[in-house]
């Protein structure tokens, strides 16, 4: 893979690190960035609501001047037009998956660097054949860069490149919320409701005998311990983008099953049952009388319509997640099972829970982009782009403690 470095204009340096949407994963990752880049990388803020995007910057004035920019992520042009007027060298998508693709396209034409979290298995297989145009540019897009995926994919890496052969990567999340009074909304979902409904609604993907398939959302859950606060959870099988790289990036060593699980928080997995159940979740149009309705759209623009919860009360956060890698394969004449926990307690100091080990993540990616502990170029999973140990360092600056829990060697 080329490794050819790029070299800045005068007018247009390149050392800006734009953060595309400014919701509640945006702003995590501004604020790691905010506290953690070095003072010759500058962070911009960039939404189509111009006037949230210099809210946001207007927040970290204190501490540092943070530009806010306005882009319609829709349009590709004026997209990278508006990165190559802010110098960017890196492009993180903190957006809905279905904008990955033409920002993504967007940083390629502005020569920048890309990374998002995620594309819920579909939008990243559409994403992975970019990779000669991003490789013959010189720069790197990394599909998936939050905890799951993600995190854990780099995980799998530290486990999987110390083995001979790879037989099996499992993926499983589970948290837990113990904060008091905190305001929420009717679902309680800590980010978008859109995201969630995908989640519970749309049919999981598994690797399976060598294979891809799918099974029913939320099917599948099996007790697993996570151990410490979290304890014991029941994390099922939903959509998710590991599934779409993994079995690429493992099938030199034999990898045959891949799979993804997560627990969501009791009373929020009950709701999105519920709702499944009714069929709120369905797309496809039902008659309602002589009316015809999508239900999952009457749901979103009822959830919308619905008042947001009060943001002047902010609760210290008591909020525990694991992040959980299974891998088994073989070392020599041995079978190795090895399981690699992230363990995050969230950043009560900066008022935000365990989502810290979603919105940090790109931040540390595009740092280690700038001081060249990424070369790899190309569109690129996690596990293949990102080095396991100055990661995991990176996270543990953060709080997150990554430990080997087990490895059993069966002769």
């Amino acid at each position: 893979m080329s490794t050819k470095k790029r070299t800045p204009t005068p007018d247009a340096p390149k050392n800006a690190i734009v953060v595309i949407g400014a919701g509640a994963m945006g702003r995590i990752t501004i604020r790691d960035l905010v506290e953690t880049s070095p003072p010759e990388l500058r962070v911009v803020v960039a939404d189509y609501d111009l006037a949230l995007a210099k809210r946001e910057a207007q927040a970290h004035s204190e501490k540092r001047a943070v530009q806010a920019i306005r882009v319609d992520a829709t349009d590709v042009d004026a997209t990278a037009k508006a990165l190559v007027g802010a110098g960017a060298f890196g492009v993180i998508a903190a957006v809905r998956h279905e904008l990955n693709l033409p920002i993504m396209k967007a940083a390629l034409a502005a020569k920048a660097h890309y990374t998002d979290l995620g594309g819920l298995f579909h939008y990243t297989r559409k994403q992975l054949p970019l990779h000669p145009k991003f490789e013959n540019a010189g720069l790197t897009a990394v599909v998936g860069m939050g905890a799951a995926p993600g995190v854990v994919n780099v995980l799998a890496r530290s486990a999987a490149d110390n083995l001979d052969t790879v037989a099996e990567i499992h993926i499983m999340v589970g948290n837990v919320d113990r904060t008091r009074n905190r305001p929420s909304t009717i679902l309680g979902t800590p980010y978008s409701l859109e995201t969630f409904l995908d989640e519970a609604s749309m049919p999981a993907a598994l690797f399976r005998r060598g294979e891809f398939t799918f099974v029913e959302a939320m099917s599948g859950a099996i007790e697993v311990d996570f151990g410490g606060e979290v304890g014991k959870r029941r994390p099922a099988y939903t959509i998710h983008s590991e599934v779409a790289t993994l079995p690429l990036s493992y099938a030199h060593k034999g990898v045959q099953e891949v799979s993804f699980r997560i627990a969501f928080p009791d009373e929020l997995d009950m709701k999105l049952r519920f709702l499944r159940a009714l069929g709120l979740l369905e797309t496809k149009a039902i008659s309602v009388g002589e009316a015809k309705v999508v239900p999952r759209a009457v749901l979103s623009t009822l959830a919308k319509a619905l008042p947001l919860p009060d943001v002047t009360i902010q609760p210290v956060p008591d909020e525990h997640e694991v992040l959980r890698a299974v891998v088994r394969g073989t070392k020599g004449s041995h079978r190795v099972e090895e399981i690699i926990d992230c363990a995050c307690p969230g950043l009560p100091e900066w008022g935000m829970g365990v989502d810290v080990d979603t919105g940090c993540p790109p931040s540390i990616l595009m740092q280690m982009l700038f001081r060249g502990d990424v070369t790899a170029r190309g569109v690129l999973a996690p596990e293949v782009a990102v080095p396991a140990e100055p990661f995991f360092a990176e996270l543990v600056k953060r709080k997150m403690r990554v430990t080997r829990i087990s490895a059993t060697h069966t002769a």
